[in-house]
């Protein structure tokens, strides 16, 4: 029956632990010049020489020539505490998972006294010391404190936060680490080589990956393999089969396939992998380890020299080829696709599905809107490869006028409305529509950005929209209204008052230079926006999405209740959208006296006649109140009624609703009887 390995070449002095130079040197320092404590905690991971090196440290404090840092190995002591040793009687070793009581610590503490039997000091060594409770601490704490000469204490634990700190205060803390790849790597040759055993050394790294940085994991996996082996001795593809790994040839296709963009060699290999009984999660696993290897590789080509990878030469070569075929952008954006795919793994009820759907994200860098997402586009691009799968005018590349110009002329397209001209006028007067026609750049930049009247029944051209469209790129009124739905949203972000008022009630009128007006269609929305001072809000939401420092200007469009500005004689607006329908006139509460129209819009008949057309256009911004309002009134047969039929007053006078200036007499009546008097109804009680 042969020992385990992990026992039969445990180091027997500080000098053959490995990996833990930073423990070893100092405690042989102070072996040398007598500085010796009376308790010592040793923690670290599990299986790094913690309990070896507390049996080494007993070793030397009772070796017939110490206490020395390098036991003479020939003494009762020294052979009793050699790693095959039968142990020794004042050496005592406790388990504190099984001994962490207060009666466990009482009894320890009754036998501490004695003096030791045959060595130099009694040494209490309390492995896994985290379990002892607070109740066996605090009976510990006065013999820890101030043990008798001859007696010594090491705690030996892999959860040092759980010692007390009364304990750990009174101790020298050592803690162990995980052993280095390489040293690791060299202790298995040296085992290898002394059992006489053949291998190759693509089996080593898998053993010392398993190992994860444990000297006795990793030794019990060598171990294993080696009861396995036959007269080839420990090979690849049975370290492979025994561990559960994916075979490097996989990894080699599957990186090779992503490089090629070949979804099916990605979902076949996927497909095998499943078929063969590997856990998809190992897979993924492994295929991460991949990418990382690749990812340094493609920043740091020494990398095997520095000692960043530990891979044979043959394979260092395969995976230079590989970095080069994929580019560091896209080899980090897939490590992060699988290492996120990795956390939703935990738990999954289809982990197929899920190592799928990571595959696919790697494949399809144009799915994500990223910045690595963007990065591995480009990389492929430059490398020469298939662009990836995405419409053209989406592209973010700046500059590329082929590109820009139809996304403009998509965006900014006006449509084309096209109104039947009204029959023919005694007047003479020729009617007029405010219809935008796309002009081209010279009237544009001509007319200050504001689109010019056409005359009805006029259409759009289509071949003047794609010089139109690029007339004010930049900061224009163009650039302004195809930013305008990126402005609206970051006005949501800022404020959500002041983005409901604007996209409800607004829209761009026109851009001259850095003013931009906004049209309003409500008189309250209006001048909400002027007195609450918006217009600040909404001109720095601008520089944020366009650049540099904008004015904002709230005026009344169509429908607004009051009439444009002569400034602005047609409120055509460049838009893709038709203007917003006029909105119900509202009664003023006094009387408007407006100004005589624009030239371009229709001059009120002296008479409406059976032949007569529609009013003034809707879009003219000249209501039928207001033209009420500034022309004369006219009496006689071939004019407008003096009043309304059927509606007179008491004493005979008539009333003109329509004229707020016609004077009115309602007689002796007021209030509530006048109500009464109209609506032909009782009044019960009047409520002041």
């Amino acid at each position: 029956m042969s020992l385990a390995l992990y026992r039969k070449y445990r180091p027997g002095t500080f000098a053959e632990v490995k990996g833990q130079e930073h423990v070893t040197d100092p405690l042989r320092q102070a072996l040398s010049t007598g500085r010796i404590n009376h308790a010592y905690l040793f923690s670290g991971p599990r299986g790094c020489g913690k309990t070896s090196s507390a049996r080494i440290l007993a070793r030397s404090l009772n070796c017939e020539k110490g206490p020395t840092p390098d036991p003479c190995g020939e003494c009762e002591s020294c052979v009793a505490l050699a790693p095959t040793g039968a142990g020794h009687l004042d050496v005592i070793e406790i388990d504190a998972a099984s001994h962490g009581g207060v009666d466990d610590a009482r009894d320890l503490r009754e036998r501490a006294f004695f003096a030791p039997v045959s060595a130099r000091f009694k040494i209490y060594i309390i492995d896994e010391a985290h379990m002892v409770t607070r109740e066996g601490f605090n009976a510990l704490l006065k013999l820890v404190e101030e043990p008798p000469p001859h007696l010594k204490f090491v705690f030996a634990t892999t959860e040092p936060e759980k010692v007390i700190g009364t304990i750990k205060s009174r101790t020298h803390h050592y803690p162990f680490r995980l052993m280095p790849p390489g040293t690791l790597r060299g202790l298995l040759e040296e085992i290898l080589r002394s059992e006489s055993v053949p291998y190759e050394a693509a089996a080593l790294p898998l053993v010392v990956r398993a190992g994860a940085g444990s000297a006795r994991d990793s030794l019990s996996i060598l171990d294993q393999l080696l009861a396995g082996a036959d007269d080839a001795g420990i090979t690849y593809a049975r370290a492979v089969s025994l561990l559960g790994y994916t075979d490097g040839d996989l990894l080699d296709e599957m990186i090779a396939a992503f490089a090629a963009r070949d979804g099916g060699r990605v979902f076949g290999a996927v497909h095998r992998v499943i078929e063969g009984g590997h856990d998809p999660r190992r897979f993924a696993m492994d295929l991460l380890e991949r990418f990382r290897d690749l990812v340094v590789l493609a920043n740091v080509p020494d990398a095997a020299g520095s000692g960043l990878l530990d891979r044979p030469g043959d394979e260092l070569e395969r995976l230079a080829a590989q970095a080069a075929s994929m580019g560091p952008a896209e080899l980090t954006r897939a490590a992060e696709v699988f290492n996120s795919g990795l956390t939703e793994m935990r738990g999954a009820t289809s982990p197929r599905l899920l190592l799928e759907l990571m595959c696919a994200r790697v494949l399809l860098p144009g799915a994500a809107q990223g910045e690595s997402a963007l990065l591995a586009r480009l990389e492929r691009l430059e490398r020469g490869g298939v662009a990836a799968a995405t419409p053209r005018a989406a592209s973010p590349v700046a500059g590329d006028a082929g590109l820009a110009q139809p996304q403009a002329a998509t965006v900014v397209r006006p449509q084309e409305v096209t109104v039947p001209p009204p029959p023919a006028r005694t007047g003479g007067a020729e009617p007029a529509a405010s219809v935008a026609e796309p002009r081209a750049e010279t009237d544009a930049s001509r007319a200050g950005d504001w689109p010019a009247a056409t005359r009805a029944g006029a259409q759009a051209r289509p071949d003047d929209v794609p010089a139109a469209a690029p007339a004010r790129a930049g900061t224009g009124g163009g650039a302004v209204q195809q930013a305008w739905p990126q402005v609206l949203e970051a006005l949501r972000q800022r404020s959500p008052a002041v983005w409901s008022n604007v996209n409800t009630h607004a829209r761009v009128a026109g851009v001259e230079g850095d003013l931009v007006t906004l049209a309003y269609t409500q008189v309250g929305a209006q001048r909400y926006f002027v007195n609450g001072g918006k217009d600040s809000v909404v001109a720095t939401v601008l520089g944020e999405v366009l650049g540099g420092t904008w004015r904002v200007e709230a005026v009344l469009g169509n429908g607004g209740g009051a009439a444009p500005a002569p400034a602005a004689p047609a409120q055509a607006v460049r838009q893709p959208r038709p203007a917003p329908a006029p909105q119900p006139q509202r009664a003023a509460p006094a009387p408007v006296r407006t100004q005589a129209p624009p030239p371009v819009d229709e001059s009120w008949p002296d008479a409406p006649s059976d032949d007569e057309g529609p009013g003034p256009a809707a879009g003219s911004g000249f209501t039928a109140a207001q033209a009420v309002q500034s022309r004369p009134r006219k009496t006689g047969a071939a004019g407008w009624p003096d009043a309304v039929p059927g509606r007179s007053t008491a004493t005979g006078a008539e009333t003109d609703d329509a004229d707020p200036d016609a004077d009115t007499d309602t007689g002796h009546l007021s209030g509530m009887a006048l109500v009464q008097r109209e609506l032909g109804g009782t009044i019960i009680d009047e409520v002041d």
